[in-house]
């Protein structure tokens, strides 16, 4: 199946134009005339041989060879690789045409540098989307597709006005993709949800987790038994891609009754309303993907009025050099500011105050019962 090319003019500026009763038959023209590969590399060699020839002829003050550097990257966001190179041959005739017509001084080594980096940051972008099959900017558009995706999936489903939750994801140096990622799912008063750590982290772990995501997410719901069928899945891959820890939560919203299944993952948090304190649950289990039969062993409870849940990764209270039974106390200790501005607000802040100072993805999921 052959890709289409990115649409020269974007759908909502295109939606304005043919409003305009005079504008119609020119959208129409430039869609029909660029749609595809040829006609643009056509438009583009004769474009680049106007402004060396109107450079070289009338005024490089008004018609300046640098010119040639947006037809460059014109290209190289929209052609393919062959008829890149056509291009840049193109450009480069017009370049040494204007540099015979004035002579190479006019030119200037700066501006011949500044075209031939950018002739080759085209052809890497040209490359790029050869290998994955798609033209013009259609390639980031799917990355940033994939991104809303997986954040949509990774936000709580709506509960009810006497139960809270929030989610913080953070990943590892501002980017878009990352190692953590949740699922979960509502049926009734039943809420399931899953917080998977992939080892890595930002966009080495990005790709692989979206894959995951897409899985467990379609497990989650679906088997009895979530996480023996997640790492059921993980073990019939082959190579190794390193590991995958992940915690379970199965929670009934009309009575509070949780439980909790681990693979590997540090251990949910549990704050007791009626003692103040933070109590570690017991649930443990061996990371996903390491033996053919996974043996967990849940931890189970009730959520009563004023408790709460807390769900992390590893990023949150792992630290270079430092033993991470540390970091857990620290985060016990960190949670205890949540308690005077509440749960909601108090989130945000305790992923911030225990991520400072390293860079690692990380991720929070807390679920209380105002």
């Amino acid at each position: 199946m052959s890709s289409r090319p990115a649409p020269l003019i974007p759908p909502r500026v295109r939606a304005v134009l043919v409003r305009v009763p005079l504008l119609v038959p020119v959208v129409r023209f430039v869609r029909r005339v660029f749609a595809r590969d040829r006609n643009l590399l056509i438009a583009l060699i004769g474009l680049a041989l106007v402004i060396g020839f109107l450079a070289a002829e009338v005024s490089t003050g008004w018609f300046s060879p640098s010119l040639l550097i947006l037809v460059t990257l014109v290209g190289g966001l929209q052609l393919r690789l062959r008829s890149l190179v056509k291009l840049l041959v193109g450009v480069g005739a017009a370049l040494a045409y204007v540099a015979a017509t004035l002579g190479a001084g006019r030119v200037g080594l700066g501006l011949t540098v500044t075209i031939v980096c950018t002739a080759v940051l085209a052809v890497l972008m040209a490359r790029t989307r050869g290998k994955l099959g798609v033209q013009g900017l259609r390639g980031d558009a799917m990355l940033l597709e994939l991104r809303d995706r997986l954040r949509s999936q990774g936000e709580l489903p709506a509960l009810p006005k006497d139960w809270g939750g929030k989610v913080v994801l953070k990943q590892a140096g501002g980017s878009s993709f990352g190692g953590d990622f949740l699922v979960s799912m509502r049926d009734g008063d039943s809420v399931e949800i899953a917080l998977v750590d992939v080892s890595g982290k930002g966009v080495d772990a990005g790709t692989r987790a979206l894959l995951l995501s897409g899985t467990f997410g379609g497990l989650l719901g679906s088997v009895a038994d979530f996480l023996p069928a997640c790492n059921a899945y993980l073990h019939r891959q082959r190579g190794d891609e390193g590991f995958v820890t992940a915690v379970h939560v199965r929670l009934d919203l009309a009575t509070g009754d949780y439980t909790i299944t681990s693979a590997g993952h540090p251990p949910v948090v549990k704050f007791d309303a009626g003692t103040g304190n933070w109590q570690v649950a017991s649930a443990k289990g061996v990371v996903l993907g390491v033996v053919p039969d996974l043996h967990c062993e849940p931890d189970s409870g009730t959520l009563r009025k004023g408790d709460a849940l807390l769900l992390y990764t590893d990023g949150l209270i792992e630290q270079p050099g430092r033993d991470i039974d540390a970091g857990l106390d620290r985060l016990l200790g960190e949670a205890e500011r949540l308690l005077p501005s509440g749960f909601r607000d108090g989130a945000r802040a305790l992923v911030n105050a225990m991520a400072s100072g390293h860079n690692d993805d990380c991720a929070l999921v807390l679920i209380w019962r105002p």
